[in-house]
């Protein structure tokens, strides 16, 4: 087994044991990665310091475009949650579990069309009022996985299939995701509502006092509505650039900073917002530097398995080898890479962010224990699909339509 795999494993471990020094973890794990690669190990790009260089420049669009979503809605987060709409969404949901479980679909409708980030931290932001700040570790891990979820079967909901749009897969191929996240959803939203309704039930009713700020919820529309533009204009019409420039976090920033004359953020808010992206980038940092060329052979049961993979591994440089690689069932994919990463909380860039809100999540043992529910489901959505469609290869992409896992994948966050 190469030092690398065993390096990242390290990591890993640490930051599963040591949940109150995450960032420390990663960042060390990261210098002491790219350390011994520079001194004993060539990177796809070359070798030594000058090899590293290389790399940080293949990698430095996504990993600037992650810092400046993870900033740009954390700060949105905390102006709808200020908006006093998920104040006045108690009059809307159901009194009772059945409550929780609505705002868990909500996250997944909003997710197929928007970042999930996004997603997941407006669903934090309503939480935290429906809840009265307190939220279930299990609810929490739930509202990630109807973030990823809802992004998994959407060519514009995750980066990963937007990845797969771009190589030549069409919508329709990847819509078939959304069979195993629908039925996820159900699976894990159902014991999670309960978890919560037990922990702090939902409000009943909507705070009298509350006064929706609709100069608040309009500046939030223009954020959103400025990062779906920039995605679908950037990553779908001029394709071609979209690996040069962070576009969409750029693109969030000046819609921030447009509207802060409207509403000023809560600028304090970044400062715990850059820890927690740190990590993240440290981890996504990380993951690029594993010497990956190949996956085993496409076949449901590698699908799968890259599910499991997802939760612990970058899913952006996997779906890019999938896509060299050939012959898998790209609706199977997206949803595998697409939701698998909601098992852990560090697994993807939703739960990373919420977390950051809720630092209680930052416990492997505990996302594990509460979250039980999020396994479960993405398997049993998995075998839905292999009951219902059947695992269909497709051999006819492959090679160079996908690029090559050296490629910079588009400017998305994960």
């Amino acid at each position: 087994m190469p030092v690398e795999f065993i390096l990242f494993a390290a990591v890993l471990a640490g930051v599963a044991l040591f949940h109150r020094h995450t960032m420390q973890v990663a960042v060390g794990g990261a210098i002491a990665i790219a350390l011994y690669k520079i001194a004993l190990s060539p990177f796809k790009t070359g070798a030594g310091v000058a090899g590293f260089a290389l790399h940080l420049q293949h990698e430095w669009v996504i990993l600037v475009n992650l810092l400046l979503l993870l900033l740009g809605f954390a700060l949105l987060a905390d102006m709808f949650e200020k908006s006093a709409v998920p104040a006045a969404l108690p009059k809307f949901l159901p009194d009772d579990w059945k409550g929780c479980f609505v705002l868990l679909v909500l996250v997944f409708v909003l997710s197929s069309f928007l970042d999930n980030i996004a997603a997941a931290m407006i669903g934090g932001a309503v939480a935290h009022t429906v809840f009265r700040g307190r939220v279930h570790i299990g609810y929490l891990a739930a509202i990630v996985a109807a973030s990823n979820g809802g992004g998994a079967g959407s060519v514009v909901g995750d980066t990963t299939t937007t990845m797969m749009w771009i190589a030549g897969v069409t919508p329709l191929e990847v819509l078939e995701g959304f069979i195993g996240s629908s039925v996820a959803l159900v699976l894990f939203g159902i014991p999670a509502s309960l978890q919560q309704q037990r922990h702090s039930p939902i409000q009943k009713d909507a705070d009298a006092a509350a006064r929706i700020d609709l100069t608040r919820v309009g500046v939030v529309a223009f954020i959103l509505v400025a990062a779906v533009v920039a995605n679908i204009t950037v990553n779908v019409r001029y394709k071609e650039i979209s690996d040069l420039f962070p576009f969409l976090g750029v693109a969030v920033w000046l819609a921030i900073i447009v509207a802060t004359p409207l509403r000023a953020p809560t600028w304090p808010l970044l400062r715990g917002a850059f820890r927690g992206s740190i990590f993240l980038l440290s981890l996504v940092l990380c993951a690029s530097m594993m010497p990956v060329e190949h996956l085993p052979a496409a076949s449901w049961p590698t699908a799968l398995g890259l599910g499991f993979l997802s939760a612990v591994f970058d899913n952006i440089p996997l779906t890019a080898l999938a896509l060299k690689q050939g012959g898998y069932d790209w609706g199977f994919l997206a949803y595998a890479v697409g939701f698998g990463g909601s098992m852990l909380w560090f697994g993807s860039s939703a739960g990373v962010a919420l977390s950051g809100m809720y630092p209680e999540a930052r416990s492997v043992g505990l996302w594990l224990r509460h979250g039980w529910h999020i396994a479960v489901a993405y398997v049993a959505g998995f075998f839905v699909m292999l009951a219902l469609i059947g695992f269909h290869p497709d051999t006819a992409l492959k090679g160079s339509a996908a690029g090559s896992p050296g490629t910079p994948p588009p400017a998305l966050a994960r």
